[in-house]
């Protein structure tokens, strides 16, 4: 393997990128509108609709008023620690215990954990003595804090399945790659020169979109920014392969456009990019644990939201690398220049 070779390719494709000018302003423009058009939308009042979390099983001998009490959607909890950690940034209005001494948590900063702790108190007369309240305080995530982490992955997700899968289908349509077979590059070479090039842009305009909305709306990074990186980059490596191994024997732009869609969709709604699927149909939230995106939202709204450190998202940093490993690995073993 020529490490010479394996660079020009990489300076010779960064140069076609860089050169298309609409391209690059999209790939920079694009989720940065996204970012402030949303801040702007959900800049409305709440809506009228309150969550509960709830550890241990409620019956109906739990808070038997409570459970008929409109607009309250409860959800089961697993981890009370970072059920509490819901509670303090006003993901979650009021989280119940009903496992031995009932309980409650509720923050104090927050207007509608104010009023689901009223509804508490009313379902039950003897509220005060019967359940243990527990006061948390912190800022509220507002919706743009939230959505944040999901749109710098979505832009990462697009750059790289369309940066390469759609891009070597072109190659190989316009006869390219047939030219480049013709020389001493293997193709092996090849796609790490794709794989180098591809998380170089991804990087630059991550950096670059990050750094101008982080100016712009001031979101809160309470995490590492080297466990950050790490994350978004182990996320461009599954997702590149993903690209790779799409584009591997495809010869038509319009089928390759058409399966990068028909991939990038389901992801974009399932991964938690836009909503969260806490609460959700059960079957939906088991396939977004099989999406490289999931994983990637999930780790970056950890680090930036909670101040998740490396150890507590190196599960979705290997699961993204095996992932683009597996997909590599097949990828080249599919490649056909023609």
């Amino acid at each position: 393997m020529s490490l010479k070779r394996i660079l020009a390719v990489v300076v010779a494709r960064n140069r076609e990128f860089y050169r298309d000018k609409a391209g690059l302003g999209w790939n920079i423009v694009m989720p940065a509108i996204m970012v402030l058009g949303f801040a702007f939308i959900f800049s409305s009042p709440d809506q009228a609709l309150y969550k509960v979390g709830i550890l241990g099983t409620l019956t109906q001998d739990s808070a038997p008023a409570f459970l008929q009490t409109s607009h309250i959607q409860f959800i089961a909890q697993d981890n009370e620690a970072a059920a509490i950690d819901k509670v303090r940034h006003h993901r979650i209005d009021l989280l119940l215990d009903v496992r031995a001494t009932p309980r409650y948590w509720v923050n104090e900063l927050s207007a509608k954990g104010y009023i689901a702790e009223r509804l508490l108190w009313q379902s039950q007369s003897n509220a005060p003595a019967a359940l243990q309240r527990e006061a948390v305080s912190g800022r509220a995530v507002r919706y743009v804090d939230w959505v944040v982490p999901g749109v710098l992955a979505m832009n990462v997700m697009f750059s790289s399945l369309w940066g390469v899968g759609w891009v070597i289908v072109r190659y190989r349509k316009n006869g390219v790659l047939r030219r480049l077979r013709a020389t001493p590059l293997t193709a092996g070479e090849f796609l790490v020169a794709q794989i180098i090039s591809r998380l170089l842009v991804v990087s630059s305009v991550t950096v670059l979109v990050f750094a101008g909305t982080h100016a712009l709306l001031d979101f809160p990074m309470r995490g590492s920014y080297l466990t950050l990186g790490l994350v978004f980059l182990a996320g461009a490596i599954a997702l590149v392969s993903l690209g790779l191994t799409v584009s591997a024997r495809i010869r038509s732009e319009e089928l390759a456009d058409g399966m990068l869609n028909l991939m990038s969709w389901p992801m974009m709604i399932l991964s938690g990019v836009w909503f969260s699927l806490e609460g959700t149909n059960v079957w939906a939230q088991r396939i977004a644990e099989l999406l490289p995106l999931t994983h990637m939202v999930d780790a970056a709204r950890r680090v930036m939201l909670d101040g998740a450190g490396l150890r507590d998202v190196a599960f979705d940093i290997g699961i993204l690398l095996a992932l683009g490993a597996v997909l590599l690995t097949l990828s080249a073993r599919a490649f056909r220049w023609q």
